[in-house]
């Protein structure tokens, strides 16, 4: 049975009781999902008024621009909404060497699980992300 979100034109995000919204992130080029993070209102503003990807650190507790420190920013394309407005699609092109990840490759899908083991899809790193982001790990 379909509700008012799904026909309406009016941009209505369905927070979480936390107050966030899940943003899955894929390349604008090739449609390869490259990350999974939340938005809060504010993220998604800066988000929409900037034109670069901002999410909230649910670790850091804190608004977060994706490449601040890194320079892998994200330049949003596009962004979609699912059905009830409570996920996002965002599209976007990758920026700097090309790594979405904070291990310094594309995606951070980069290993299939196969029964209890992981096998890593790709072993490319674009960035070392010791020299990027030191001990402390990483801050975007």
């Amino acid at each position: 049975m379909a509700s008012d979100l799904d026909e309406t034109h009016a941009f209505q995000p369905r927070f979480d009781r936390d107050g966030l919204i899940a943003a899955i992130v894929t390349d604008a080029g090739d449609g390869t999902v490259l990350m999974f993070a939340y938005m809060n209102a504010e993220s998604l503003r800066l988000t929409q008024d900037t034109g670069i990807a901002h999410f909230w650190s649910r670790s850091r507790q804190a608004l977060w621009k994706k490449g601040e420190t890194s320079g892998e920013m994200l330049k949003v394309i596009e962004i979609l909404t699912d059905c009830d407005q409570d996920v996002l699609q965002v599209k976007a092109q990758l920026q700097g060497k090309g790594a979405a990840c904070h291990t310094g490759r594309r995606s951070c899908f980069y290993r299939r699980v196969e029964g209890d083991r992981l096998i890593f899809l790709d072993e490319d790193r674009l960035f070392d992300p010791g020299a990027v982001y030191g001990r402390g790990g990483p801050a975007s």
